[in-house]
């Protein structure tokens, strides 16, 4: 592109050296100086970095004094998430809706409170006039993650009140933002499965009276067609990916962009450009890969012998990415169990049963039981390790048939709920003397079904 360098020359690889040569730092300082690096201690292990009563992460338990690890828990504003998808399971409904309201507000809505904030999601599904046609379809990117970023940037300029940081405006953009990032994401994908991929072109507008999962799977279908177990399933991906504490990288970012003063938008783009990243919401592509190339690797799935020896070739970086790691194993803060993971894999010996996907749920058990002893005798680590919600997130979209191109994205139109709330709690407490006083994260509640509330 004239008047835009896309190749890096020899004049650029000699100045990086440059570069390399005078920034370099002695890692030592950290441990010396008692620094931290980002929201990870030296060994890698997550840092407290602020406090929320949105959401509570557990993976430890005091006995004897002594902290030691336990299997991990996640509440949602004091409910446990295995409490509230069992809920909706048990109910045969669908929850993304509901527990958007639990985590913006704080309680569980009666069924007036939902019907009535369900109709406010649903009328808010819309984009501006000629959006999709002016700012999704012109310069469409290969990473969808990219063209969403520029989309919420670019709503900026169709809000009247943009700037306006007084909480019922930003409460107001928050809404919108989560009513339209499913059609941002999805037809951010097909304007790129169109224009760079050469493609048919879909643009299926969303239906009111159905979901927010229902509405993703319409849009992004050619027929529009999908099975109630599909849509159930990924209401309940969207339901775990919604929130994760306030040390995540990208809720972090969103709090320290926050507290500048900065806009709405602003702040979701920056938390966008954070979960792009691959060791935080696009960890689960690396794991579908890394499974696509262990398929080709392992002659026989059901020889533990072979599966055992392509792990250890992982990690001594002589398999798939060479960067030594088996993708979706592992937890900055989780070591006994990752509860999300746990939920997942509840329903996906279910999904794999209707796509006839065994084979393939049988080597993801099998490595989830073996990845665990190969790494205890390959490496030194300080906690346990355990399956990740990533590792059978991305068998879960493969079986829904969503495009690798759109994992992430699915990350994000889950993780605005959270990063909604965070905001809003960010702003509401900007002027305020915090006091230790979060009895919301440290108690638990009592799921109750929807018709006794």
């Amino acid at each position: 592109m004239a008047g835009f360098k896309t190749k890096v020359t020899s004049e650029i690889e000699n100045l990086t050296e440059v570069c390399r040569e005078h920034t370099g730092l002695d890692l030592s300082l950290y441990a010396k100086y008692d620094v931290k690096r980002g929201l990870r201690d030296i060994n890698g292990k997550g840092v407290l970095a602020g406090l929320t009563q949105v959401s509570n992460v557990k993976a430890t338990k005091i006995v004897d004094g002594k902290e030691v690890p336990c299997a991990g828990s996640l509440s949602y504003r004091g409910y446990d998430i295995k409490d509230l998808t069992r809920g909706f399971i048990e109910d045969d409904r669908y929850g993304f809706e509901e527990v958007t309201y639990l985590l913006l507000f704080g309680s569980l809505p009666d069924k007036k409170q939902l019907a009535d904030f369900t109709q406010l999601l649903a009328n808010q599904r819309s984009l501006p006039t000629n959006f999709v046609r002016d700012v999704i379809m012109k310069a469409p990117s290969k990473d969808i993650m990219n063209g969403l970023s520029r989309s919420v940037l670019t709503l900026y300029s169709y809000d009247t009140n943009p700037d306006d940081t007084s909480l019922p405006n930003v409460l107001r953009q928050c809404l919108n933002l989560i009513s339209v990032f499913p059609l941002l994401s999805v037809y951010g994908y097909q304007a790129y499965n169109h224009y760079i991929k050469d493609k048919s072109l879909y643009i299926h507008n969303p239906k009111k009276e159905l979901t927010t999962a229902e509405n993703i799977l319409r849009m992004l279908r050619p027929d529009k067609k999908y099975s109630h177990l599909e849509a159930k399933i990924l209401d309940i991906a969207l339901i775990l990916h919604m929130e994760h504490g306030g040390g995540n990288n990208s809720t972090f970012t969103t709090h320290v962009v926050s507290s500048s003063g900065t806009d709405t938008y602003s702040a979701i783009a920056a938390a966008l450009g954070s979960l792009k990243g691959p060791k935080h919401g696009g960890a689960n592509i690396k794991v579908v890969r890394m499974f696509d190339d262990m398929k080709k690797e392992v002659k026989d799935w059901k020889d533990e012998d072979e599966v055992r020896t392509y792990l250890k070739r992982l990690l001594h970086k002589e398999a798939f990415d060479r960067k030594g790691l088996i993708y979706g194993m592992g937890h900055a803060i989780y070591s006994v169990s990752d509860p999300r993971a746990e939920v997942f894999k509840a329903y996906v010996e279910t999904l794999a049963r209707e796509k006839g996907r065994m084979k393939d749920y049988a080597l993801y058990s099998m490595v989830e039981r073996l990845a665990p002893e190969v790494i205890a005798e390959e490496r030194r680590i300080y906690k346990g390790v355990s399956a990740n919600v990533d590792f059978y997130s991305g068998f879960v979209y493969s079986m829904l048939d969503l495009p690798l191109e759109l994992y992430t994205p699915m990350f994000a139109v889950a993780r605005i709920v959270g990063w909604s709330a965070h905001r809003m709690e960010e702003l509401i407490n900007a002027d305020k003397i915090i006091r230790p006083a979060y009895k919301n994260v440290l108690e638990p509640a009592v799921y109750v079904p929807l018709n006794e509330r």
